[in-house]
């Protein structure tokens, strides 16, 4: 039941984005309620805690607007492309596992590392490539393949080193990814063309990765590991898959461009629509056609099923942020804004500490990004586009490495048998800096290409 009304629910928002007519509007907002309803029954945890309270905040903001009750349903609709994204992400998912992409990098790690500063630069390469697509099932992977190198380390120190190598590289992979949600979605409220910001957000993303394997060869260096090489394995073809994977990224890239080009959509909306004709045209250029489309539809019910969570929370957020908007609760902030149009470090430190401050105490970050592009959007046209996109994306991924109430820590936490909180606090300070790169970056662009 599930798959089938999360799947007309995304078939008819598709449909929506090309025939603009009140029966498609209302039927969208219908299937979005159902939607809802069945998704309350299968959520759990912080996600049913946090969507409950989101439509019980949009309910009442909804009865204070006066609005005719037939409009409830229309107000669902801002995060269904977030939703879209979520349910065709395992095509992508699925090419890698039959190209056996992961496999070939997975065996890549465990071939004769040095010492433990060597393997964390190499596990954080392969961390930072195989998250592009596998997403936050990178972690588990590569825990997995780590643990026969690592397996006699003490638990704190095996603890600490997985927090920071893998939550730093999958935060910073995220970074200049077309596929992650935050950077489509600063894409579209921005109107910044994806390849101008590439090189900036690549950069920052090289840099930050040198610096934390400087960091590294202070901690790990000298400390001696049981390297284990696997048998039958052929380092040339794991190299070989290596730049095919990022070959592939690269024309996957090309091609949401194009698209988002000619269609004037929107990025996330071009990445939505690709993503399963390209990994379909892909296995079939590896010779893998007939089993990606066995496993990706497998893969792909398994994973609609447990989007219960999603759905939730984020179809009440959408109603919560929607009114919340329409409300003039939030009108306080109006100065704060202003100001930040005039001086925009001010406005840029406020949007670092906003994230920070919000995913620290329960909000996603996603639900506080759509909170914040509400509230950006009157100011938008002046305010340089590149450099906010930058503070925007740079700000909101941080959160990927520190924040209890984001699904990386919470799966790593489950991993390792360790506290949220705990995993978290090892990667604070380098968020706090990635923060602030961001920051002075933005700076940096706006004084000397904007002007």
């Amino acid at each position: 039941m599930r798959i089938f009304v999360y799947t007309v629910l995304i078939a008819i928002y598709i449909l929506s984005r090309f025939f603009h007519a009140p029966v498609i509007s209302y039927s969208t907002g219908a299937v979005a309620l159902v939607a809802l309803a069945i998704s309350a029954v299968y959520a759990r945890g912080l996600y049913l805690i946090s969507g409950a309270i989101f439509l019980l905040i949009g309910f009442v903001l909804f009865i204070q607007s006066k609005q005719p009750w037939h409009t409830f349903i229309l107000h669902f609709e801002q995060v269904l492309g977030l939703l879209s994204l979520f349910f065709v992400l395992p095509f992508m998912n699925s090419i890698i596992r039959v190209g056996r992409y992961d496999k070939h990098l997975s065996l890549l790690l465990q071939d004769q590392a040095a010492d433990l500063n060597h393997l964390y630069r190499r596990s954080s390469g392969v961390c930072h490539i195989l998250g592009l697509f596998l997403n936050i099932a990178t972690a588990p992977l590569l825990i997995k393949s780590l643990n026969v190198i690592l397996r006699d380390l003490p638990k704190k120190v095996l603890t600490k080193f997985y927090s920071q190598n893998l939550l730093r590289a999958y935060a910073l992979c995220l970074t200049w990814s077309p596929m992650e949600v935050m950077v489509s979605s600063t894409i579209d409220i921005t109107k910044v063309q994806y390849f101008i910001i590439f090189p900036i957000l690549l950069s920052m993303a090289i840099i930050m990765l040198g610096f934390d394997w400087l960091m590294s060869s202070y901690k790990y260096k000298g400390i001696q590991i049981a390297f284990h090489t696997p048998h039958f394995f052929n380092k040339k073809k794991g190299y070989k898959k290596a730049f095919e994977l990022i070959g592939m990224l690269l024309l996957f890239i090309f091609m949401v461009s194009t698209v988002q080009h000619f269609l004037q959509k929107g990025f996330l909306f071009s990445v939505v629509l690709l993503i399963i004709p390209f990994s379909a045209i892909w296995s079939l250029f590896i010779k893998k056609g007939k089993r990606y489309f066995t496993v990706a539809i497998q893969h792909w019910k398994e994973r609609t099923r447990g989007l219960a969570n999603y759905f939730f929370m984020f179809l009440g957020a959408g109603l919560f942020v929607e009114m919340l908007a329409d409300s003039q609760l939030l009108s306080f902030l109006k100065p704060v804004f202003e100001l930040g149009t005039e001086k925009t470090l001010i406005l840029y430190s406020t949007i670092g500490l906003y994230f920070f401050i919000t995913s620290l105490i329960g909000f996603h970050p996603l639900v506080g990004f759509a909170l914040l592009a509400e509230l950006l959007q009157p100011f938008l046209v002046d305010i340089p586009s590149i450099p906010l996109s930058i503070v925007l994306i740079c700000s909101s991924l941080s959160t990927v490495m520190f924040s209890p109430f984001n699904i990386s820590v919470s799966i790593l936490s489950d991993e390792l048998s360790a506290q949220s909180y705990r995993i978290g606090s090892w990667n604070m300070i380098f968020a706090l800096g990635y923060i602030g790169f961001g920051i002075v970056v933005a700076c940096f662009v706006e004084m000397f290409f904007m002007y």
